[in-house]
């Protein structure tokens, strides 16, 4: 099927009219459009517009605050806490990062916990915006309970995405983001979308049967990735995204696409560190690229690629040629736009 391309700018200027329509508060619409334009030049279209509906739904139902105002607290020189309003988690963590990167600026590190917040996106687009500024970063969020604890039987923890960024002289960072589960939530709905079944050995049933429907991962669970590894991980992202931020935790965070009585209450914990606070930030471009040469050079016969490498090739390529939209898509945002009284910025197929 022949993909249809929409450049930043035009997918820029439908959603902030369409968040506009919804009622959503400028600085969040710019927020949310921010991080939606950006994982779609990146190739994450599963955190892009594909989740409009569904925030639109919680809108509706009022479990979601698109006029909300986060509230920061500061706690120390490095430290703070955000209240995010029951805000959306993009505009939230965006928040939450920029204040960890102001305080990494005068302290050498900035780490901010957020509460009372909701699904927030791509943690890559967080990290990379520290990168920007010469900081390497880490953002972390947890959600709700899919992942069940290394040898348990029933899902105690979320996918629990981890993501980690450093700056690179030639902008192109490295990003590294992944869910602590075998699969990421967004890809079980995939398969449960297209009727595929999951890959053998990344699920269990209630009564610790391996399944791979899909559909039953409401009643099943996901592992963790790596086992006891990938379960140590979730408890990291958990304890400083849930337990010390005050938000909640385990079954205490509520479903985005199933609970539509109460808030998600999920929370983020951002870091920056400030490299010039150990090194001039040149000092550090030489060495990264030393050590990135070294990967490079380890396999002669084929290439080696960082983390996130394959997602600035598909930034530039996109951002020149237009993010690519099945015709299926297109026609959706064209049904929503119809409901909500705008014109698209592109040639409508009618």
């Amino acid at each position: 099927m022949n993909k249809i391309r929409l450049s930043a700018t035009q997918l820029e200027s439908f959603l902030l009219q369409l968040f506009n329509a919804f009622g959503i508060e400028g600085r969040q619409a710019q927020s949310i459009t921010r991080n939606m334009v950006w994982s779609e030049l990146i190739g994450r279209s599963n955190f892009g517009v594909n989740r409009i509906a569904i925030h639109l739904k919680r809108l509706q139902h009022q479990v979601l605050n698109g006029t909300s105002k986060p509230n920061i607290t500061q706690t120390a020189n490095a430290t703070a806490l955000l209240d995010g309003d029951n805000g959306f988690g993009y505009y939230v963590g965006e928040v939450a990062m920029v204040k960890a990167i102001e305080m990494a600026k005068q302290n050498g590190i900035g780490i901010v916990g957020a509460n009372n917040s909701n699904f927030y996106g791509t943690g890559a687009y967080f990290v990379n915006q520290a990168a920007h500024q010469g900081m390497i970063a880490l953002s972390l969020s947890n959600s709700f309970p899919k992942v069940v604890a290394h040898g348990g039987l029933k899902a105690v923890l979320g996918t629990n995405p981890f993501a980690f960024g450093a700056p690179r002289a030639n902008g192109e960072h490295l990003l590294v983001d992944f869910a602590t589960s075998s699969l990421a939530g967004s890809t079980v709905r995939q398969h449960l979308e297209d009727g595929t079944s999951l890959p053998e050995g990344l699920a269990i049933a209630p009564d610790g049967s391996a399944t791979t429907d899909p559909a039953r991962i409401g009643e099943s669970a996901l592992l963790p990735f790596g086992g006891a590894k990938g379960y140590g991980l979730s408890l990291m992202v958990e304890i400083l995204s849930g337990v010390v931020t005050g938000a909640g935790f385990s079954q205490q965070v509520k479903s985005t696409y199933a609970d539509f009585n109460d808030k998600s209450d999920s929370g983020h914990c951002m870091i920056a560190i400030n490299i010039a606070k150990f090194m001039p930030l040149d000092d550090f471009y030489v060495r990264f690229e030393a050590l990135i040469a070294l990967l490079k050079a380890s396999n002669p016969r084929d290439e080696v690629l960082l983390p996130g490498e394959i997602r600035w090739k598909n930034y530039h390529h996109n951002s020149k040629s237009g993010i690519p939209f099945s015709p299926a898509t297109i026609s959706d945002l064209e049904a929503i736009s119809k409901q909500y009284g705008i014109t698209v910025p592109w040639n409508s197929s009618g």
